[in-house]
């Protein structure tokens, strides 16, 4: 087997089974602790962790402790949400959510810049174009990582089906679900039953394991970056100038324009997470319903992801993207208009496989995107995208306890709008600078980080 993919299967692999735990306990907090609204407190408190982790961890720890390491390090902050589920508490879960999120940036930058570098270096090699290789080698890891969301799902719902059965959902509680939700967030837990202690404890104890292994993983079999980058690339830029690069990139226009994919991104991740999983399928369904449901949205999301990966060489990014919002857009207003029951199941199912289609799209084309365009700045480039996701994630689980579903839904709607409009400005700059004289901007600023170099 070829190196760069080994290595690309070993970082996806380890990204499996730490998000096999993390995905699957995110994807219960706000059906878990609604209590005073503590499980959209901590996602909220997660992301904001995020956002100033988005601001400075990335290049301190990529540059001192190289691609590999920083991923060890990010995902160890992992294992620790696991512990404070343990014992679940304002006192657990916050301190853990902030370590968490500080954690987030850092992996998700080294792990994208590990990605295009491991592509661009082998389509050098091989003779083919770098873009088409990174965007394969994104469409393998969001095919292995999404499917994370498959296994931990699986396991959730295998466990938590072991509650016993509850009772008929009242008709006046299902009047309160869906679009029309505006007390889901705060009300005391619905009629359905939540599992018991023991069956919590034993989730967490496989969650907790998934992500040691994962850690171990990595550690073990991934070989290190930062040596083939300094070979290749020559002495490393200080932390500073990295730093510093971080915040000068908004120099450049098409970052600014593209400020939108990532906090759309963020806001319709944050919508499934925490308004889809309560607000439809726990009020409708059950909780126990919540994993199956979710293993519809994996399961479309990884084998999409693989696709995109391999089409765009074919159709091109626009094409994607355009798929991508027309299925979003349709899951919207389809999402404003239905009442969902629990006489409805396949609707549940159908909503979130959609949902996936759109998110594969999302989540390879916008890493793929900006490793291309900010080739010369890919610490750079990857630290803005997730500062910005975060934000939004921040956002979306803030206004999560006092707006209505349906002006969520609204949001969400006029986001959609503004992105793929901002995201068409970008390309038509792209195209004229194919044909034309290089941006006067874009040029200076990556002659500026050659310099540092």
């Amino acid at each position: 087997m070829d190196r760069s993919l080994r290595n690309v299967l070993v970082v996806s692999l380890g990204f499996l089974l730490l998000f096999t735990a993390y995905g699957g306990l995110q994807n219960l907090q706000s059906s878990l602790y609604r209590e005073e609204g503590l499980g959209v407190t901590v996602l909220s408190t997660l992301y904001g962790a995020m956002l100033l982790s988005s601001m400075l961890l990335p290049p301190l720890l990529i540059r001192t402790l190289g691609c590999k390491w920083t991923i060890v390090a990010s995902m160890s902050c992992y294992v620790t949400f696991s512990l404070g589920n343990f014992y679940a508490s304002w006192y657990t879960l916050i301190p853990t959510s902030i370590l968490l999120g500080l954690g987030a940036a850092p992996l998700w930058s080294a792990h994208c810049t590990y990605l295009t570098v491991t592509g661009n270096t082998h389509a050098e090699k091989a003779g083919k174009r770098g873009q088409d290789v990174v965007n394969q080698y994104f469409g393998i890891f969001f095919l292995i990582f999404q499917s994370s969301g498959v296994w931990g799902n699986l396991i959730s719902s295998l466990v938590f089906g072991r509650t016993p059965t509850q009772d008929a959902i009242p008709e006046e509680q299902l009047l309160s679900c869906g679009a029309v939700d505006c007390l889901m967030a705060t009300a005391p837990t619905n009629s359905t039953q939540l599992p018991s202690q023991e069956l919590i404890y034993t989730l967490l104890g496989i969650y907790t394991g998934s992500g040691v292994l994962a850690v171990l993983l990595v550690a073990l079999f991934l070989e290190p970056l930062r040596e083939a980058q300094q070979e290749k690339e020559g002495e490393t830029p200080s932390f500073w100038s990295t730093l510093l690069l971080t915040f000068k990139l908004f120099r450049d226009k098409r970052l600014r324009l593209l400020v939108l994919l990532p906090m759309y991104s963020g806001f319709q991740q944050a919508f499934l997470a925490g308004e889809y999983t309560r607000s439809y399928t726990t009020c409708a369904l059950g909780i126990h319903f919540v994993g199956y449901v979710m293993i519809c949205f994996s399961a479309t999301n990884a084998l999409c992801s693989l696709l995109c990966g391999k089409v765009s060489q074919y159709t091109g990014r626009i094409a994607l993207y355009a798929l991508g919002a027309v299925t979003h857009l349709s899951c919207i207003i389809a999402l404003l208009l239905w009442k969902p029951k629990p006489d409805q199941l396949a609707v549940f199912f159908v909503v979130s496989g959609l949902w996936g289609v759109a998110d594969a799209v999302w989540q390879t084309q916008n890493n793929a995107l900006y490793g291309v365009l900010f080739d010369r700045t890919k610490e750079a480039a990857f630290a803005n995208y997730r500062l910005w996701e975060a934000l939004a994630f921040v956002i979306a689980f803030g206004y999560s306890t006092f707006l209505c579903v349906s002006i969520k839904l609204y949001i969400l709607l006029g986001v959609l709008g503004l992105t793929m409009l901002a995201y068409a400005v970008v390309e038509h700059l792209e195209a004229k600078n194919r044909t034309g004289p290089p941006d006067v901007e874009v040029t200076t600023l990556a002659a500026g980080q050659e310099a540092q170099m």
